[in-house]
C-alpha cells in the first residue's frame, strides 16, 4: 500500500518553507554547526604537516612559478605536471603567494571549503524540507570521517565535494517555477569547476541532475530543455577552456602532463582518470590492486569506517520517501530533491562499489554530502508521518540497523575506547524499539526518543570524526579514525625525508641548475624539493611510469648543466604489474653506469655535474 503525502508541496519559491523570515534560534543553531564544523575542521590542522607531498611540492611549485600554478607542476622549473587538472591547486596557490608557503596557508583553505560545503548542504536542504532537515543534513555532513579527514588534507576532494553541492543547490533551485533562467548555468559552472578539480568523477552526478530537472521542474517543457542547454553549454565552457588551453599551448614550452603517455590531457581525462578507472586497464598505472570490488565495498573493512554508517539508514529512508511521495505532483519538492540526493548517493555509490581502477577509500567523501540530505530530508519525511506504524517500524528499523552497524565498524578498532560501541548499541536498540510506538506517547517523550535515537546512530562516526581530526594524516592514502583507523598505514606512500646531511649537499650551489637533482617517481621528488625549497625533477611522474623525460632528453639536460644530482631512492608505496613507459628505469641504469655514486643513508647519490 502506497504511503501519501498530504498536500504535497510543489517546486515554487512563493511556497517553498525558506522563504519565511528564520527566526533567532534557527539563525543561532547555524551559527553553532558551522562553528563547531570550523573548529573541527581547523583545530591542530598544522599537524598533518605538508599532508599528501605530492600536492604540497606542486603548490610550493606554484608559489614560485606562475607557469607552475597554471599547469600544476609539480616543481617550479616545470618537468612535469601532477596527474589531475589543477583547480584545487589553484585555490592553495593563491592562498600561499597571500601568506607564503606553509602548512597553514596551504590547508586552511580547505578546511573553508568544507565549512562552505556545509553551510550550502544546509541551505539546499532546508528550502526542500524546513530547517531541522537542513540542520540535521549539515551536522551529518560536518560528522562524516571521509569529511572530517579530505576538507583537513590537501587533495582536490575538498574543492570537488564544494562543486557538488553547489551543483545539486542550482538544480534544486532551478527545478522552482519562480527561478531565474540562469540557475542551470550554475549547475553547469559548477561541475565545470569540479571536473577542473578532478576531472570526470565530477560527472558521475551530471546525468542525475538532467534528468530530475528535465522530469521534475515547474515549467513548460521548451523551457526545461533551453535552460537545461544552457546549462550544458556552460559545462562544457568552464570545464573545457582549460582542455583548449593546454592542448594548443606549444609543447615545448610547458611541462608534460604527468598521468599521460602522450603528453596529452586529454589522455588523461579520457584514460587515466576516466575510462581506466572504472575497468582497471589504466595506461601508466600499477594494475588492479582492488580486492575488495562488489556490493559490500563501502561498508567492508577498507571503506566503512569512511563513509558506511549512515549508509544503509539513507537508503532506507530514501526508499521510504520515494514510496510516500509516490502519488504526488510530477512537481513535489521533496521528491525531487530525494531524486537528486538519491540519485547522486546510488549512481555514485554503485561507481565506486564496482570500479576495477584505483580506488582509495578517502574518494567516498564525495558521498557524504547525498548521505546527509538524504538522511536529513528522509528522517523529516518520516518523522512527519510517525503515527503510521510502517512509518515508525521504518524510523525504528534504520535506528537499529545504524547502531548494530557502528558496533560492528568500531569494534574492528576494538581497542579504542571500547566502551563505545556497547553504549552506542544498547542506546540504539533501546530507541529503536521505542520508536515502534512512538505515535502513541506524549509528544515531548516522543521528541526526547528521537534525540536518544539521533544521538546513537550519530556517535560513531562523530567520534571517528574526532578521532580523524586529532591524528596527524600524512601521505598520498590517508585513512580515518585514531592512528591507522581503517585502511592502511599511516604516511603510506609519503614522501621520502632526506637526512640534513643531503638536504645540505642538495642545497648547495642550487641556483647554478634548473633542477638541484632528479629522482624517480613523484613522491622521492616532493620530499627533496619540500625540504630544498628548490625544483626537483620527478623522472617518470607519480608512478614512474611516465615517458617524461626520455633517456634522450634526461642525457641532454645533464650535458647541459640542467640537472645536479641524481638520487637513486626505493619508489614508495604498493606496486602491482606496472605498465606505460620504462624510460624512468633506462635513465636510472645510464646513471648508475656512467656515474659515481656513494651512499648516504638509503639512496645512493650521483652527482651529474662531474
Amino acid at each position: 500500500m502506497t504511503i501519501t503525502a498530504p498536500r504535497p508541496a510543489r517546486i515554487s519559491g512563493s511556497d517553498a518553507p525558506t522563504t519565511s523570515r528564520r527566526p533567532r534560534r534557527e539563525t543561532l543553531a547555524v551559527g553553532v554547526l558551522l562553528a563547531v564544523t570550523g573548529l573541527l575542521y581547523l583545530w591542530n590542522l598544522g599537524a598533518n604537516g605538508w599532508a599528501n607531498s605530492f600536492y604540497a611540492a606542486a603548490v610550493q611549485a606554484g608559489s614560485q612559478s606562475w607557469t607552475a600554478l597554471l599547469f600544476g607542476s609539480s616543481d617550479a622549473a616545470n618537468a612535469i605536471t601532477v596527474d589531475k587538472t589543477p583547480g584545487a591547486l589553484w585555490v592553495m596557490g593563491m592562498s600561499v603567494r597571500l601568506f607564503g608557503f606553509n602548512a597553514w596557508s596551504m590547508l586552511v583553505p580547505q578546511a573553508l571549503m568544507g565549512v562552505a560545503a556545509v553551510a550550502v548542504l544546509y541551505a539546499a536542504v532546508r528550502r526542500t524540507a524546513g530547517p531541522g532537515a537542513g540542520l540535521l543534513a549539515g551536522t551529518v555532513l560536518a560528522l562524516t570521517p571521509a569529511a572530517a579527514l579530505m576538507f583537513r588534507f590537501n587533495n582536490p576532494d575538498a574543492l570537488l565535494v564544494l562543486a557538488l553541492v553547489c551543483a545539486a543547490y542550482a538544480t534544486l533551485r532551478g527545478l522552482e517555477s519562480s527561478s531565474s533562467r540562469w540557475w542551470l548555468t550554475a549547475t553547469g559552472i559548477a561541475l565545470g569547476v569540479g571536473f577542473l578539480a578532478k576531472m570526470m568523477q565530477a560527472f558521475l552526478v551530471a546525468p542525475v541532475l538532467a534528468l530530475v530537472f528535465l522530469v521534475c521542474a515547474d515549467l513548460p517543457w521548451r523551457s526545461r530543455v533551453r535552460r537545461l542547454a544552457a546549462g550544458t553549454a556552460a559545462l562544457a565552457v568552464t570545464a573545457g577552456w582549460y582542455l583548449a588551453l593546454v592542448e594548443f599551448w606549444p609543447a615545448d614550452r610547458r611541462p608534460y602532463i604527468g598521468g599521460s603517455q602522450h603528453d596529452s590531457i586529454l589522455e588523461l581525462a579520457l584514460g587515466y582518470n576516466g575510462l581506466g578507472r572504472l575497468t582497471g586497464a589504466e595506461v601508466g598505472g600499477l594494475g588492479n590492486l582492488n580486492q575488495d570490488v562488489g556490493w559490500a565495498r563501502l561498508i567492508g573493512s577498507q571503506m566503512g569506517g569512511h563513509i558506511g554508517w549512515l549508509l544503509p539508514a539513507a537508503l532506507i529512508v530514501l526508499a521510504a520517501g520515494l514510496i510516500i511521495t509516490a502519488r504526488a505532483p510530477r512537481t513535489d519538492a521533496v521528491r525531487a530533491a530525494l531524486l537528486v540526493w538519491g540519485g547522486w548517493l546510488v549512481g555514485t555509490g554503485v561507481v565506486f562499489s564496482y570500479m576495477n581502477g584505483i580506488m582509495h577509500p578517502y574518494y567516498t567523501v564525495a558521498l557524504a554530502p547525498a548521505v546527509a540530505a538524504v538522511v536529513g530530508i528522509g528522517v523529516t519525511v518520516l518523522w512527519r508521518r510517525r503515527n503510521d506504524i510502517r512509518v515508525a517500524v521504518t524510523l525504528a528499523g534504520a535506528t537499529i540497523i545504524t547502531t548494530v552497524l557502528s558496533y560492528f565498524l568500531l569494534q574492528r578498532n576494538s581497542d579504542w575506547l571500547p566502551w563505545l560501541g556497547w553504549v552506542i548499541l544498547v542506546a540504539g536498540l533501546a530507541a529503536g524499539l521505542l520508536l515502534l510506538v512512538v505515535g502513541r506517547l506524549p509528544a515531548r517523550v516522543g521528541r526526547m526518543v528521537a534525540v536518544v535515537a539521533l544521538a546513537a546512530t550519530l556517535a560513531g562516526p562523530a567520534a571517528y570524526s574526532v578521532a580523524t581530526a586529532a591524528t596527524p594524516h600524512t601521505g598520498a592514502i590517508p585513512s580515518v579514525g585514531p592512528s591507522a583507523g581503517f585502511g592502511g598505514p599511516p604516511g603510506l606512500l609519503d614522501a621520502a625525508r632526506p637526512s640534513a646531511e643531503l638536504t645540505a649537499l642538495l642545497k648547495g650551489n642550487a641556483g647554478d641548475y634548473t633542477w638541484v637533482a632528479a629522482t624517480v617517481g613523484s613522491n622521492n621528488a616532493a620530499g627533496y624539493q619540500l625540504a630544498t625549497g628548490a625544483p626537483v625533477m620527478a623522472v617518470g611522474g607519480f608512478n614512474g611510469t611516465d615517458p617524461a623525460p626520455t633517456l634522450a632528453q634526461f642525457q641532454a639536460d645533464v650535458a647541459a648543466g640542467r640537472i645536479h644530482y641524481f638520487i637513486d631512492a626505493p619508489m614508495m608505496g604498493p606496486h602491482g604489474d606496472s605498465s606505460g613507459s620504462d624510460d624512468a628505469a633506462r635513465i636510472a641504469d645510464w646513471v648508475e653506469l656512467t656515474f659515481a655514486g656513494r651512499e648516504m643513508g638509503s639512496v645512493t647519490v650521483y652527482d651529474l655535474a662531474e
